[in-house]
């Protein structure tokens, strides 16, 4: 699994909002399509198609709580995570039973 795949999975569990490596939350923008601007110690990132704008800092290593529940906000409402594991399970299901 990549840390990618393993952060994005942190981040939609919705467990460990303060134990982000901000290396990693930057590294999962990027891989989303996310292009980034730095001003001092301000990550903004914008895409494409995305209203909103995040702006990002780190915080000793860490991502702060916050901004990651605001990331997790976006991709839930825009879709850009994928469908979480359980709700692709159940889909394949559902598809296997019509035929």
């Amino acid at each position: 699994m990549s840390r990618v795949t393993k952060t994005l999975e942190t981040i939609l569990r919705r467990n460990a909002d303060s134990n982000i490596r901000f290396a990693d939350l930057c590294a999962l923008l990027h891989h989303l399509g996310f292009a980034e601007r730095i001003r001092g110690d301000h990550h903004i990132f914008s895409r494409e198609g995305v209203e909103e704008i995040l702006n990002i800092q780190p915080r000793t290593g860490k991502a702060k709580a916050y901004q990651v529940r605001q990331v997790r906000g976006l991709l839930i409402s825009y879709a850009l995570g994928g469908a979480p594991e359980a709700e692709e399970d159940s889909t394949k299901e559902q598809e296997g039973d019509g035929g």
